[in-house]
């Protein structure tokens, strides 16, 4: 897949997996790393130790101290994180901002996970692909397809309802949406004004969740060109 060119103010789908659809999140701390990389990494200064800003009680009570006024490269709109991939939205706010986002935050946990699993080599499959949002049907969709991802690993059976789902959604830690339905998780990371303010509020994104997902085959058919897979 060709990439687009990337401007700032515009929004991309950013998806990457693991090398040979390999699990690249194996615990807890491989989850909180990632997501603290995604903070630390959006950042025009270079990060010179990350593991002495990382540390895991201070993340997950969502303490952080940042080291000095950050310069943002993007806007991480969405998020989810699942065993072999990664999906992001993420807004460019400056000059080559997300090749620059993008590279720092692949070296950097393949770092992390390569001295962790004492193992060499890359981690993921290849560059990362991202299209452009540009259709309203993409601007709407996109967020809950992303969101929704987590679904395949609920191992539903039998009938299942729509609340029972977007509570477990909600309830799936790895991911912005609970931030956005009004459950702090990671809300330092997240700039959720656009989208919140595009759908009303976090009621009405929740809402808007749950008649998404009523309708979810038909509505991911409306993204097939921006969903990736």
């Amino acid at each position: 897949m060709q990439k687009p060119k990337f401007v700032e103010g515009q929004i991309y789908h950013i998806y990457n997996r693991g090398v040979e659809k390999r699990k690249i999140f194996l615990d807890k701390q491989d989850h909180l790393r990632f997501i603290h990389d995604l903070f630390e990494f959006n950042d025009e200064e270079a990060v010179i130790n990350t593991s002495y800003h990382f540390n895991i009680k201070t993340f997950q009570k969502n303490t952080i101290k940042e080291r000095g006024k950050r310069k943002l490269l993007v806007e991480i709109l969405i998020f989810t994180l699942m065993p072999n991939h990664f999906h992001l939205l993420l807004k460019q706010k400056k000059e080559n901002g997300i090749i620059k986002f993008m590279q720092k935050l692949g070296t950097g946990y393949t770092m992390y996970f390569n001295q962790k699993y004492e193992r060499v080599g890359g981690l993921f499959q290849g560059r990362f692909k991202a299209t452009l949002v540009k259709d309203e049907s993409h601007f709407i969709h996109l967020p809950f397809y992303i969101h929704s991802n987590p679904i395949d690993l609920f191992h539903y059976r039998g009938s299942t309802s729509i609340m029972e789902i977007l509570k477990d959604l909600e309830n799936y830690k790895w991911s912005s949406l609970p931030d956005y339905t009004g459950k702090k998780n990671f809300p330092s990371v997240t700039a959720k004004e656009l989208f919140l303010e595009f759908f009303g509020g976090e009621k009405e994104y929740q809402k808007a969740m749950k008649e998404w997902l009523a309708e979810k085959k038909e509505n991911t058919e409306k993204i097939k060109d921006v969903k990736i897979d």
